[in-house]
């Protein structure tokens, strides 16, 4: 039974994330992936695997090639989850700029 990844368990490694930083703009095989990293190449298989698995990854058969390429879908669970904490940060930062705009006209 091949149950899913889940997607923080795989973005919480940072080679991981640094591969999902390398296909976010062009597909990628994984040699050209591998090529990238100073790891063994079953090192950066086993990292493919995971994101393919957690489908934060897709593979696409180009021919003899695969090509590895990010699955927007996937990533909007890891934004949708991150999503209230940005708008806490902003709603933080805000307060913070208007404290200071209000200090800097006391003084």
């Amino acid at each position: 039974m091949n149950l899913r990844r889940d997607v923080f368990q795989a973005i919480a490694d940072p080679t991981r994330r640094a591969i999902l930083l390398l296909v976010a703009t062009q597909s990628m095989t994984a040699g050209a992936i591998a090529a990238n990293f100073d790891t063994a190449r079953p090192t950066v298989s086993k990292h493919l695997q995971i994101l393919t698995e957690c489908e934060l990854l897709k593979q696409e058969q180009n021919g003899r090639e695969i090509l590895y390429h990010l699955n927007p879908d996937h990533m909007k669970e890891i934004a949708d989850f991150i999503e209230p904490f940005r708008q806490l940060w902003e709603d933080r930062f805000n307060k913070l700029e208007a404290v200071m705009k209000n200090y800097k006209s006391k003084k």
